[in-house]
């Protein structure tokens, strides 16, 4: 039950809400009950939903330059790591998962773009990443 206080023209009112239902209110002004009835129905509110448009542009994979001599690995969105399977020193393929990220609670295979030498690892498990951060550093 809501309380309210209302002051008009010098005069005190107390005002107890005890229920609404669709358009009959129920109240207690100074001790005494009333019945109000809306002229109006009232429109019962939706929850809205958000619906977020497809991209208009096609998802581009990361682009990788076969001929560079050092290719670093930036975490795509921020997350969590869960697992580095890699270590400085080992030799990967092109396909071979390198990180595993947890982002948004889905877990997102990183993989290689192209046949290497891990020539450094920036990351380790359970740590937390931002878009872009520095992973893995390949030769």
């Amino acid at each position: 039950m809501k309380s309210f206080k209302f002051k008009i023209h010098n005069n005190n009112y107390r005002v107890n809400l005890i229920s609404h239902q669709d358009n009959v209110i129920d109240l207690e002004v100074n001790g005494t009950n009333y019945s109000v009835h809306l002229e109006t129905d009232v429109k019962k509110t939706k929850t809205p939903t958000l619906v977020r448009s497809a991209s208009k542009r096609p998802v581009e994979p990361l682009k990788v330059s076969p001929s560079a001599k050092k290719t670093k690995v930036l975490a795509p969105i921020p997350g969590t790591i869960l697992e580095v399977d890699v270590k400085v020193g080992d030799k990967v393929k092109k396909g071979d998962r390198l990180v595993l990220l947890e982002a948004m609670k889905m877990e997102n295979n990183i993989v290689s773009e192209k046949e290497g030498t891990i020539s450094a690892v920036h990351v380790t498990k359970d740590q937390k990443v931002l878009e872009n951060e520095l992973m893995i550093e390949m030769e």
